[in-house]
């Protein structure tokens, strides 16, 4: 494609072609183009780097060219790749066989045109001739001209599916796909839809039926990889297990412990091992493995305690809802834990997570869509979802201002934070020597509101599942003195943002649902009053329980036994809203209550301080990492009722 004499950004493509061929080996991929190089910025096209499994087989590089005023500069005639024989991922824990060639083009000058031509085997030694994929244009491309093709032996077409803005650009054949644009439009994804409507420019391609042929292909690996000797020293480790815990579920979770605790994460895609896992005892030997390996560890130890299980493939990158609407393929995957079950019930069980996380009715990460690994063949399976039963994280702030309004206060600040986030911070808290803690958390926060941090706690909860982080100290308080002894204060964390509006652009689909990231977060702050102020003296601003976009929005004061006690919880509690349920919630946003969580004390007020309608425990009244506690309405209402009962 010609260059217009007026092309402007960094480069334009005279054209890009990925052409992928399916043959009884697998599958090469030929990546060919030609650009000319418009600003300084482009020259680190330059930077050449090519990467490739060995067991696939070396690439061909067909040519590199340089195009100058109608000369044409044959770089490889001067100049070769170094390969780099050595693991560049080991301090991210993997090891995976990969081979890096790279090449610094020399004298790259803007105005010239690159041309690179190659072709790499992307076969997976596993897969062989069976393998699945996808090609696919950029949201925002730069400008030119562009070709995806796909083709394939006699008898051997795979299933094809595009998504419908790619239908008029494709041309079909008997053996071939090729789809062509020139100047690609930039697209944007339908703002805040769920991700299975955010594919757009994608021709997806696959050799597998359905589903459950992969879960037929796969099992076998994992049966095999967990087979065991009958030497095998993994017997005695169940024997062990056997012995010291009588029932299943504390069976199972001295396995899993077993393989969290005494094998480290490394990820192993070395030859065949990038979807075959390593034999339990290789990894049990060795003390390392990935995921493959640390779950045929883990279902050998199961297998060997009479417990059902099997292998399950997830994605953890949350981009699995619409699995069900794509082709099959294994690639979708990035993760494998087990599914065991157990008197009755599933317990989902995932060998790389920390050792204080057991075997759980529902996965840690939010998974929609998985794929058991099953002799007979399984299907892909969507996990039900619903609104989180217990707060995601727990922020609580105790004000102690018992000694005046212009004296430091006492301040203890708790979080109690599960799932993901609780597990990093176990992580990265776990292995601190208390003082190393003290005088991190001291560096980091004394100046602000903190004038002096006495002491830092923290534990992980096995029972809560959850990191419990407390910091006690002294601090100010930012006290607005409103005159004639009138004080007024903003609680931390009692306020919310008003939602945003849920709207499209006129050229969306406007009928498409809003989607919701699901969270529960709750906020409770105690201030102990300063003991010099009249009890009748003191008000607060308004609670609420309003429901805004499929969320929760909730909050409650109450004045008992010498405090002021807030609670703030939103939940989400539906994952997508339809667009008349957003268009209608637009409508409520302006009578929002975004107010901050303001306390007021006025010596001249006589107010009759009441137990009121609401059960608003303190910071230190309950047990905050217990299952239920009362973060929105209905809970605190089911509080109050209990408190209430006779003993």
């Amino acid at each position: 494609m010609p260059v217009p004499e007026n092309a402007t950004g960094a480069v334009f493509v005279r054209h890009q072609d990925t052409l992928i061929h399916l043959d009884k080996q697998g599958q090469a991929q030929y990546t060919g183009y030609r650009i000319r190089i418009l600003h300084p910025s482009a020259l680190q096209l330059g930077n050449l780097s090519i990467a490739w499994n060995p067991a696939a087989g070396a690439p061909t590089v067909h040519a590199i060219r340089i195009h100058r005023d109608g000369e044409v500069i044959d770089v490889l005639k001067t100049a070769a790749f170094e390969i780099l024989r050595r693991e560049d991922q080991l301090e991210a824990a993997k090891l995976d066989g990969t081979l890096t060639a790279v090449l610094r083009i020399a004298d790259l000058r803007v105005g010239d045109e690159l041309e690179v031509a190659l072709t790499i085997r992307t076969t997976d030694p596993t897969l062989g001739a069976s393998d699945a994929g996808m090609l696919l244009i950029a949201p925002s491309p730069v400008p030119g001209r562009f070709l995806l093709g796909l083709s394939w032996e006699d008898r051997a077409e795979p299933q094809l599916r595009m998504t419908p803005d790619m239908n008029a650009f494709a041309r079909k054949s008997e053996h071939a796909l090729e789809v062509r644009l020139d100047n690609p439009a930039t697209i944007v994804p339908p703002k805040d839809a769920p991700a299975r409507y955010l594919w757009q420019r994608v021709v997806e391609y696959s050799d597998f039926a359905d589903w459950a042929g992969i879960s037929r292909r796969f099992a076998p690996f994992y049966a095999k990889a967990a087979k065991l000797p009958d030497a095998s020293p993994l017997r005695r480790e169940a024997s062990r297990i056997a012995a010291a815990h009588a029932q299943p579920l504390d069976r199972a979770s001295a396995a899993l412990k077993l393989v969290q605790q005494d094998v480290r994460y490394i990820y192993v895609g070395l030859g065949n091992g990038n979807l075959v896992p390593a034999t339990a005892d290789e990894t049990w030997q060795r003390r390392y493995g990935d995921c493959k390996g640390k779950t045929a560890l883990l279902l050998a130890l199961l297998g060997q305690l009479g417990i059902q299980a099997e292998a399950v493939l997830v994605n953890t990158g949350g981009g699995d809802d619409g699995f069900d609407q794509r082709l099959p393929s294994p690639r979708l995957f990035d993760h494998v834990i087990v599914r065991a079950h157990i008197d009755g019930a599933v317990y989902w069980l995932d060998g790389t997570l920390p050792p204080v996380v057991p075997p759980s009715a529902t996965p840690i990460m939010p998974y929609q869509w998985v794929l058991p690994l099953t002799e007979q063949g399984s299907s892909i399976e969507q996990l039900a979802w619903q609104p989180a039963q217990r707060p995601d994280q727990i922020t609580l702030y105790e004000i102690d201002a018992r000694a005046g309004f212009d004296e430091p206060a006492r301040i203890t600040n708790t979080t109690i934070t599960r799932g993901i986030e609780g597990l990093q911070q176990e992580m990265q808290l776990s292995g601190l020597a208390h003082d190393q803690m003290l005088g991190s958390f001291r560096q980091q926060l004394v100046g602000s509101t903190w004038q002096a941090i006495e002491d830092v706690q923290w534990r992980y909860d096995q029972k809560a599942q959850a990191s419990v982080l407390t910091i006690s100290g002294t601090g100010s308080v930012d006290w607005d003195d409103d005159g004639d002894g009138s004080r007024s204060l903003a609680l931390p964390g009692g306020g919310f943002s008003p939602p945003e509006r849920r709207t499209r652009s006129a050229d969306q689909d406007q009928e498409l649902p809003y989607a919701n990231k699901p969270e529960f977060d709750c906020r409770v702050t105690t201030v102990r009053l300063p003991s010099t102020a009249r009890p009748a003296g003191w008000t607060f601003k308004k609670g609420y329980d309003t429901q805004l976009f499929g969320r929760t929005y909730y909050r409650a004061f109450e004045q008992r036994d010498g405090a002021i006690r807030m609670i703030r919880g939103s939940r989400v509690e539906q994952k997508e809203i339809d667009a008349a349920t957003a268009k209608k919630d637009n409508a409520r946003i302006a009578a929002f209550d975004n107010s901050m969580a303001w306390i007021f004390y006025n010596p001249e007020t006589s107010r009759t301080v009441e137990s009121g309608t609401k059960n608003v425990p303190a910071t230190y009244e309950i047990d905050w990492t217990a299952d239920s506690v009362p973060c929105l309405a209905h809970a605190s209402a089911d509080a109050k009722a209990a408190a209430a009962a006779p003993k």
